[in-house]
């Protein structure tokens, strides 16, 4: 992004676009990992586990991905590339004229040949933030009270690195097992696992008004 478009784009905005879709690219770069080193085999169907059973760390270790390829290794060299060009297209060309459609199309594709369930619903939400960068947020400016837009400013960035921080944890979680699975064992685990989760997705919906508000108090300041 140029120096003339980061003066006047929605900073908060397309920091929130651009941290959801380089989590959905590493996430598919994760699973392509994981599911190259399960080989050359075939899946038994489009529903598959991107962590093999050989694979496992621990007992209910496991990434459920779709994948239309009839091979787990070409699946996971694919996800890899993919999730690769998404993270630096996130990264650098998110603000772009076409950045939000091209972000959304490789994302899906990533989706089709591995790259994950999760990153798909952080793939919406950062292709409704990316189409709003570079656009006047008339409802914050014009509807939104003050004290609401205030407030709801306020949230942001802590509910984007919660939301961050939580998935990783999940991720971490979902792989290994551990720190947690010493101390609550597995089915424990499991849940805390599937409620970091749930946490994380809640968290960056409510991070995307958050920083559209943000933005819209930077501007209403600035005209003061």
């Amino acid at each position: 992004m140029n120096e003339n478009r980061s003066s006047t784009s929605n900073r908060a905005t397309r920091i929130y676009a651009s941290t959801l879709g380089i989590l959905v690219g590493l996430a598919g770069v994760e699973h392509g990992i994981l599911e190259v080193l399960q080989g050359n085999v075939r899946p038994n169907g489009i529903m598959v586990d991107a962590i093999g059973p050989e694979q496992r760390l621990w007992e209910l270790a496991t990434e459920t991905v779709l994948t239309v390829i009839p091979s787990m290794l070409i699946s996971g060299i694919l996800s890899i590339i993919l999730g690769t060009v998404v993270t630096i297209w996130a990264y650098k060309y998110v603000d772009r004229k076409h950045g939000a459609g091209v972000l959304l199309l490789l994302s899906v594709a990533l989706f089709l040949v591995g790259g994950g369930f999760a990153p798909i619903f952080l793939t919406i939400l950062a292709f409704v933030a990316a189409t709003r960068i570079d656009k006047p947020l008339r409802f914050w400016h014009s509807r939104a009270p003050a004290t609401l837009r205030n407030l709801i400013a306020k949230l942001w960035p802590w509910t984007l690195v919660i939301s961050v921080v939580s998935f990783l944890i999940a991720v971490e979680i979902a792989i290994f097992g551990e720190p947690i699975l010493g101390l609550v064992g597995a089915e424990n685990a499991y849940s805390i696992q599937f409620f970091l989760g749930l946490a994380m997705l809640l968290l960056a919906i409510v991070a995307l008004p958050a920083a559209l508000a943000h933005d819209a108090q930077r501007f209403a300041d600035s005209s003061i």
